[in-house]
């Protein structure tokens, strides 16, 4: 039996096959919505975990900038008592080697002057050794040089 009385083809299904694909929809259309609200719930509770794991994680992206921010923080004070603490050796060693250095320029001038003075006490005695061979020297000198001996007379001089 036919649905219409007019011959259109495909688009005029027998009744049976209408009643049949009806019962079948029906069936199809009760278990998709008996499934639905169940598939609904699953998805809503996948999402509430996500934005839980969502919410703990840009809880834990915040922590960690914060940390970051006060390690940044400790990481410059350290770099500026490192700084401080290299000033302060710059500081000192500075002042040491002024001090070697006046020290070492005091320790030249004692020297210095002790040598000046030794040379002068070695010349005097050099000189005074001397002063006695000195007209002795100055014959055998002269005999040397006009080849006679001459005799020198032996008188000290002022």
């Amino acid at each position: 039996m036919k649905l219409l009385p007019v011959d259109i083809g495909p688009l005029n299904p027998p009744v049976a096959e209408l009643v049949v694909a009806a019962v079948l929809f029906a069936l199809v259309f009760l278990f998709f919505v008996r499934l639905t609200p169940r598939v609904q719930r699953v998805l809503a509770e996948r999402e509430a975990v996500t934005d839980g794991v969502e919410a703990r994680a840009e809880a834990v992206r915040r922590e960690a900038e914060i940390k970051r921010a006060e390690v940044a923080a400790t990481l410059a004070e350290a770099r500026h008592e490192a700084a401080r603490i290299r000033q302060r050796a710059f500081e000192e060693g500075t002042t040491l080697v002024a001090e070697a250095r006046t020290e070492a320029q005091r320790e030249y001038a004692t020297i210095l002057t002790e040598g000046q003075v030794r040379i002068a006490s070695d010349r005097a005695a050099a000189e005074a050794e001397l002063r006695v061979y000195v007209s002795e020297l100055a014959s055998n000198l002269a005999s040397r040089v006009l080849g006679e001996r001459i005799e020198a007379e032996a008188r000290p001089r002022r």
